[in-house]
């Protein structure tokens, strides 16, 4: 029997994922399913571009505001909603679009990765975090390197709620978190369609997109996230660019800094992006910016339908 197909649209931020998910829709009866780890969270929409309301009228979103920016949403979280999600898009009849640049979240589906059940050790977690600020995030790394290598290898230093848990399964289990993460069989026949452009070209478009959040009330979010009683040490104020707004909110840099900081972290976190879309991974359709994108993918998704039936 024919594995479900999904479509799933990868590349690094400001790429234009968005656009090019409204495109097939119109062409195909789709929902999209999003694979973001920030989109999750209530009230932070402008800082992490969600999809506007406009937007998200022209087809059924899923995935998107299921949290609370107070929660400490996990890739396990993400998966128990994730893949029944998927699979109600199919009982309608409709084509599944996996529209994100969270490439853990995307792996983890598409490769049915199991996640252990290891609950959170808050004494812990403390514990690395006082160590983390005692001594610095590449303290953190250098312990998860010293007994997982593989997932030092692919955790940012700088994502310390990673490092953390990584530690943390391995205290618990004894088994590196590399290993424990185990694959199942891939439920699905999956279309990965990449969009990317010249690495200069994509940090303009980023500038001009934190200029217009900027414009829109990102400040004003986060006024209104704060008030709410979100902290700084919240997981959701990770998200990029997050808290160099607030250490302007807080009076530590002028606004033009905590812009440049914001549009700095942005691109920082687009390279990091292309550490989980790899340009060379051949199970990755490339399209680049300069070239017809949605006549391209609307041509490799037809391709795609035809030979999962």
């Amino acid at each position: 029997m024919p594995r479900p197909l999904i479509v799933a649209i990868v590349g690094p931020t400001a790429a234009g994922k968005t656009a090019l998910s409204l495109a097939l829709a119109s062409r195909f009866s789709a929902e999209v399913v999003s694979v973001d780890s920030r989109q999750v969270y209530r009230g932070m929409d402008i800082g992490t571009a969600k999809p506007t309301t406009v937007e998200r009228a022209r087809l059924p979103h899923h995935l998107i505001d299921v949290a609370a920016p107070t929660d400490d949403f996990s890739l396990a979280a993400y998966l128990d909603i994730a893949r029944p999600a998927i699979l109600d898009v199919h009982d309608r009849g409709n084509l599944p679009l996996l529209v994100g640049g969270t490439g853990q979240y995307l792996w983890a589906l598409l490769e049915a990765w199991r996640i252990p059940s290891v609950a959170p050790d808050t004494a812990y977690r403390q514990e690395l975090a006082d160590i983390g600020e005692a001594q610095g995030a590449e303290a953190l790394h250098t312990r998860l390197a010293q007994v997982d290598p593989d997932s030092a290898a692919s955790i940012d230093p700088r994502n310390q709620r990673r490092v953390i848990r990584a530690l943390e399964v391995h205290h618990q289990t004894g088994v590196p978190f590399s290993r424990v993460r185990r694959r199942g069989p891939e439920p699905y026949h999956s279309l990965i369609l990449g969009l990317t452009m010249p690495r200069d070209d994509l940090y303009q478009r980023i500038d001009r997109r934190v200029n217009g959040m900027i414009e829109a009330g990102w400040t004003d979010e986060i006024v209104r996230l704060l008030d709410s009683g979100v902290t700084p040490e919240h997981p959701s104020m990770g998200s990029v660019g997050y808290r160099a707004l607030v250490s302007y909110l807080a009076g530590e840099l002028a606004l033009d800094d905590a812009i440049h900081n914001a549009k700095t972290a942005t691109h920082r976190f687009a390279r990091h992006q292309y550490a989980w879309f790899r340009l060379s991974d051949p199970r990755i359709h490339w399209l680049n910016s300069g070239d017809d994108v949605e006549a391209m993918a609307g041509t490799l998704v037809q391709a795609g339908l035809r030979s999962s039936r």
